[in-house]
């Protein structure tokens, strides 16, 4: 484990949902408690690309208590506002590794009808349908009213908006190349989505769905965006750079890069609700980073499993998971003390994290 000074406690909210069949029990690491979730019980649900399924964990007891089968390389996964249902990214195009040339992936056969956001009944545990969202849906984010998904569109350069009361695409809008991350702000107006090979992120207006801007983030290969309460700042995480760039939102423009410790690659990130807090899943780099951001400076780093990707908080703030994917495993980190407290067994190359009320 690799530990720093001690992090503040942090809090947030994840909204989700849950599913159906029993898997191995989590494992312990050495020494620690086990330790309970926010009054009311909480479930964890992890997408896993490779086994076309989602594992549902109870937080209380860090065990596995469901699987439910969605469809083919689900990766993003958001829950509703109300929490009644989770949505999946699923896509019908090819893995190509990032040692793959593009000209050799683009041999590789893909299958468009396997594109959409699937939608989970919480209730029932069940795939209810698939949403049309554009070509090889990745990422996401649901408007705060709940009645719009922006969902970014890798293969397509471009970002989908999703009308949830009819289940039919209001817009596609062209953004940055091969789009990622997408995070609508705090006030709800605006939605961000990063642009890996752009190295950028991009702003579209929710109500007229027109790009609104493009600001060049000084680092390599954009990942994974995080807004302070106030909307004020952007916190984007630079894959290649081992960065994370601050973003001045109003104007328009990358103001400071935040060094993570040495071989991070960093992708998934959360600031908390109160906004004194940020977290950071370092990718190749196996650990988790604290940041404090008053200061922007990194404050604890927790060596967990292979490749954390997704990252999500419980509701008291107290325990953090990440999805690591090469280990088909989850981390679970008491962010009290900065420590690894659990592994639990997931599914095959877990990618996304979220979590939400029990029903």
């Amino acid at each position: 484990m690799i530990q720093r000074p001690a992090v503040v406690a942090l809090l947030t909210a994840f909204a989700l949902t849950s599913c159906g069949k029993t898997e191995p029990a989590a494992r312990p690491a050495e020494g620690q408690p086990t330790m309970s979730a926010a009054p009311g019980g909480e479930l964890v649900y992890v997408s896993n690309e490779d086994s076309r399924n989602l594992t549902v964990i109870d937080a209380a007891t860090d065990q596995v208590v469901a699987t439910i089968e969605v469809g083919m390389r689900p990766r993003g996964v958001k829950v509703s506002p109300d929490g009644k249902t989770v949505y999946v990214a699923l896509s019908g195009s090819p893995k190509c590794p990032p040692t793959m040339p593009d000209k050799e992936c683009e041999k590789l056969r893909s299958d468009r009808t396997q594109d959409g956001v699937a939608v989970v009944d919480v209730a029932t545990r069940t795939k209810v349908r698939t949403l049309p969202a554009g070509l090889d849906p990745e990422t996401f984010d649901v408007s705060a009213d709940g009645t719009r998904l922006f969902v970014s569109n890798e293969d397509a350069d471009s970002a989908t908006i999703v009308d949830l009361t009819t289940g039919k695409p209001l817009a596609n809008v062209k953004v940055g190349k091969e789009p990622e991350g997408v995070t609508v702000s705090p006030d709800g107006k605006t939605v961000w989505v990063t642009g890996e090979t752009d190295h950028n992120i991009v702003g579209i207006d929710v109500a007229t769905a027109k790009r609104i801007a493009a600001i060049d983030l000084l680092g390599e290969r954009p990942r994974a965006i995080g807004f302070l309460p106030d909307g004020s700042r952007a916190y984007v995480t630079n894959e290649i750079s081992g960065t994370v760039a601050v973003v001045d939102i109003a104007a328009r423009k990358t103001i400071k890069q935040i060094t993570l410790p040495e071989g991070s690659r960093p992708m998934g990130i959360l600031v908390t609700p109160d906004g004194k807090g940020i977290y950071v899943s370092n990718g190749r780099g196996k650990a988790v980073s604290a940041i404090d951001a008053a200061t922007d400076a990194v404050t604890a780093t927790v060596e967990v499993g292979s490749r954390p990707w997704g990252i999500a908080l419980t509701r008291d703030g107290r325990k953090l998971y990440t999805a690591n994917g090469p280990g088909n495993d989850v981390s679970v980190v008491n962010t009290e003390t900065m420590q690894l407290i659990r592994t639990i067994p997931a599914g095959s190359i877990p990618w996304g994290v979220a979590i939400g009320p029990k029903p």
